[in-house]
């Protein structure tokens, strides 16, 4: 497991809260001068443990009003259906997370979309009709208690 000081765990928590903060309150905020914090920062990035800056968007505010969770069993794995299962889902706008699992099912999807009507059609026409895919498990998400993406860091500190 890689080492992180005191100074790099602080700069990794106070980014997960505001990746547009500034080199020079990030500083400030973790007791270091602008210049060893922004090397910081750089080797941070530069090591691939900071991948991205991005923007949190409300998916309600933007007309996603329908979250589920979509569990996707395929009918083999010896052949290609894995591969081109991958392929069609990465092509797939509807889709905002993809991961392999085990047990069951195989894949466990993450999906918005404006309303059940875009559900229905997402699954049957276009997730159901992919080749491989044996079978699909839907889950209506209710309520986001907590989430997304942040990463723990509580073990870094042990």
């Amino acid at each position: 497991m890689p080492q992180f000081d005191d100074f790099e765990i602080k700069i990794l928590d106070i980014l997960q809260g505001d990746g547009r903060k500034p080199v020079s309150e990030l500083a400030q905020e973790i007791g270091l001068s602008t210049t060893p914090c922004a090397r910081r920062f750089d080797a941070l990035q530069q090591a691939g443990v900071i991948n991205g800056f991005s923007a949190v968007i409300s998916r309600r505010a933007v007309g996603l009003m329908v979250e589920v969770f979509v569990q996707v069993r395929l009918t083999s794995h010896s052949d290609e259906s894995p591969e081109q299962f991958i392929t069609a889902v990465q092509r797939m706008d509807e889709v905002s997370a993809c991961w392999t699992m085990t047990g069951e099912y195989d894949f466990l999807l993450h999906v918005m979309v404006p309303s059940v009507d875009d559900l229905n059609y997402f699954v049957m026409h276009r997730l159901m009709r992919l080749p491989g895919v044996r079978d699909v498990h839907t889950q209506l998400v209710l309520q986001n208690i907590k989430g997304p993406g942040h990463v723990p860091l509580g073990h870094l500190r042990r």
